[in-house]
């Protein structure tokens, strides 16, 4: 359930009409729905009856407001960068909630989240776990650390967005990793205190979350003989949303299924949900700039590729609306936008609206992997973004200006 719904023929964010935020921001821009975001995220959070901490995988939507909102319902952040540690802290993030994962943490980055109290790092390698206990040692504290296990589980997703299996870049094989965690027990300011594990994006089966808990619970109940103690189980996110046909299960039968494999393990739950709450909470507002018939039909919008990479990127797919249904009906063709590059379309030989100059249409689905993926490509200004709450409407980013893209170049002297 979104609240993007018409009313007469206008589309509506909750009580404001598109139209409206238009005429004040301009387009393109990305707009989301408050009500949205708080129920998406209460309904998964509530479906969990076992311990656990939600913390939101703020790669997929990063603004601050939207961190901040999560915050105040009792959330935490998943984390990939020192970029989006200082974003989680300054929204107002408790770091005792905040998860660092990624395989690349550079020393700076390490040193920050230490420095910041974080709840711990999800480590992907032996030579990062070399790093962090050196940094940890400059700084007279223990690290508290999981290790990411690879458990060689496919997640029939995209290729892209699969990052379980043993040809992926991503964490320790589940096979070399009681090793690995015996050694980080030894040293002296590592504090073992979790495990992790996180398969893939965009997953419509609840199937590969169990296999791959499966594993993992097998892999905590050797740690344990080992006598390791595990506090944490991070299972990571990956729940899908329906852009299209897709039938993904809903978040009590997520969890009815991860908690049933659980069993009585005794460990506290992290779990990293991203696209499942802000997917369908967010749109991107694009103007018609104009229409051609070439090979095909072509309607040329003020949106591209560096608003909206996941089309271009992974041939995705998002449903295109008119703001103002005036009948005008569907037709097959491509809606493209400006760059410079024939894969530059947000809709590529789909049904479409029928559309002339000036139009208005709402790219949906698109709250997920928008903004947070966008760029200055073809020196294009990244677009505002707009928080509608009830009747009301909040910028909570100003669209970037040309001189802002060029602030930190310089010609030498």
């Amino acid at each position: 359930m979104n609240h993007f719904n018409y009313k007469n023929t206008l589309l509506h964010c909750e009580d404001v009409a598109i139209t409206d935020i238009a005429a004040q921001v301009g387009t393109p821009f990305y707009l989301y729905s408050k009500a949205t975001l708080s129920r998406h995220f209460q309904a998964f959070d509530s479906s969990f009856s076992v311990p656990h901490i939600t913390c939101f995988a703020a790669k997929s939507c990063s603004n601050i407001a939207i961190l901040h909102l999560f915050a105040t319902l009792g959330g935490g952040t998943d984390i990939v960068s020192g970029g989006e540690l200082f974003r989680a802290l300054t929204a107002g993030v408790a770091p005792g909630k905040i998860v660092y994962s990624g395989v690349g943490k550079s020393r700076d980055e390490l040193k920050y989240g230490l420095e910041s109290g974080i709840l711990m790092f999800n480590v992907e390698s032996e030579q990062e776990l070399d790093a962090l206990q050196e940094v940890a040692s400059s700084l007279g504290v223990k690290a508290p650390v999981s290790f990411r296990v690879n458990p060689d589980v496919d997640p029939k997703t995209h290729a892209y967005i699969s990052t379980g299996m043993a040809k992926n870049k991503f964490g320790v094989p589940i096979a070399d990793a009681l090793a690995v965690y015996k050694r980080a027990a030894s040293m002296k300011n590592i504090a073992v205190v979790g495990v992790s594990c996180h398969i893939g994006s965009q997953l419509t089966d609840v199937a590969p979350f169990v296999e791959s808990l499966a594993k993992v619970k097998k892999f905590i109940q050797r740690l344990q003989e080992a006598n390791c103690t595990i506090k944490y189980l991070d299972l990571g996110g990956g729940l899908g949303i329906t852009y299209d046909a897709e039938e993904p299960p809903a978040p009590l039968a997520y969890a009815r299924a991860l908690e049933q494999e659980l069993g009585d393990l005794g460990c506290t739950l992290i779990l990293e949900p991203g696209r499942v709450i802000v997917g369908n909470a967010g749109i991107l507002v694009t103007k018609v700039l104009y229409t051609k018939q070439g090979g095909k039909k072509f309607t040329i919008v003020d949106a591209g590729m560096n608003d909206l990479a996941r089309p271009s990127l992974y041939g995705a797919y998002h449903a295109i609306l008119p703001v103002e249904d005036r009948g005008q009906g569907r037709e097959l063709g491509d809606v493209v936008g400006p760059i410079c590059e024939s894969g530059d379309f947000l809709a590529r030989d789909k049904e479409v609206p029928i559309s002339r100059q000036n139009d208005l249409l709402a790219v949906m689905s698109a709250g997920a992997y928008g903004f947070t993926m966008s760029s200055n490509y073809n020196t294009r200004p990244r677009v505002p973004e707009v928080l509608v709450d009830g009747s009301t409407f909040h910028i909570i980013r100003k669209r970037e200006t040309r001189e802002m893209m060029i602030a930190g170049e310089m010609i030498p002297t």
